[in-house]
């Protein structure tokens, strides 16, 4: 094992750990949502936005409570996305991490509320910070909340779901995935660099560049495996992009060039680090990750 699998390993499993304090107990009323919230969020994926907002606390000496609230919250969002993207209004998937999709294991209403409360408990547990200056806790806050809203991951799923059997430009499918899966990305790096201290022009600059890269490298690479993996692999349906007939970037570049960009953005992403040298091994290995990874 690598010194970067033994580092990743840790962080998930204390990110495990916050989760398991952080969410509501299942014996708290009420019992079947507070049980759902915690059958999804805990004991699966992959805690790509936890390790992000992690290796970039270590690049700026961040502050180890607030480390392991920013990695829950931005959890908590993520995966209240899944449990609302999952639903049959939205993708209808049976299957996510592995293990029946939550509207299934409960019911579409519950699943309706389990992303309602965990949306609400992540800004809750990113507010129970107190070893941070509060300016800079609000700035958090923000940031979070513009990730999540209109202007980035939910915009992005409302142009989605609105492109089904249209034919997007590359351009327009970059920007949609910017919003959906890359808003969500960057705001686990800048929140996890946040816990360390008020970041300047240049680091900011250099660090939303880095997260540009990853965030549609993670994409591209996500359309790869729809494409070429099996669901026993994924966790989740394979095929089922080509099956609802949306735009990625297989069926506009196909597959070997969503290859070849994958991995020009992987080397973006690095060259984006140049000004932290060394300090940023941890950013640079999960952005390998991202293009590496076979699920």
């Amino acid at each position: 094992m690598t010194a970067f699998d033994t580092w990743m390993r840790e962080v998930q499993a204390e990110v495990e750990r916050a989760l398991e304090t952080l969410l509501p107990a299942s014996a708290t009323v009420p019992h079947k949502l507070h049980e759902a919230m915690r059958y999804t969020a805990l004991g699966g994926g992959k805690r790509v936005r936890p390790l992000l907002a992690y290796a970039s606390g270590a690049l700026f000496g961040g502050d180890a409570q607030a480390l392991a609230r920013v990695a829950a919250a931005v959890e908590m969002i993520h995966v209240y996305s899944l449990v609302h993207d999952d639903m049959p209004c939205m993708d209808d998937d049976d299957l996510r991490r592995g293990k029946p999709t939550v509207h299934v294991a409960y019911d579409e209403a519950t699943a309706l509320l389990v992303g309602d409360a965990l949306q609400a408990q992540a800004f809750e547990v990113l507010a129970g910070i107190d070893t941070l200056p509060p300016s800079r806790q609000v700035t958090m806050l923000r940031l979070l909340a513009e990730a999540a809203g209109s202007a980035g991951m939910c915009g992005g799923q409302a142009i989605d779901l609105d492109s089904v059997g249209l034919a997007l430009t590359r351009e327009e499918l970059e920007r949609m995935h910017q919003l959906k899966t890359g808003a969500m990305l960057r705001v686990s790096v800048i929140l996890g660099a946040l816990c360390g201290k008020d970041l300047s022009v240049i680091e900011l600059e250099a660090l939303g560049a880095y997260s540009k890269a990853i965030g549609l490298a993670f994409q591209v690479v996500d359309d790869v495996l729809d494409a070429t993996a099996d669901s026993a692999t994924l966790g989740k349906t394979a095929g089922k992009d080509a099956a609802d007939n949306k735009p990625t970037y297989v069926s506009i570049l196909g597959l070997d060039q969503s290859k070849e960009l994958a991995e020009q953005l992987r080397r973006e992403a690095h060259e984006a680090l140049a000004p932290f040298g060394e300090q940023a091994l941890r950013l640079r290995e999960l952005a390998d990750l991202i293009v590496q990874r076979k699920a």
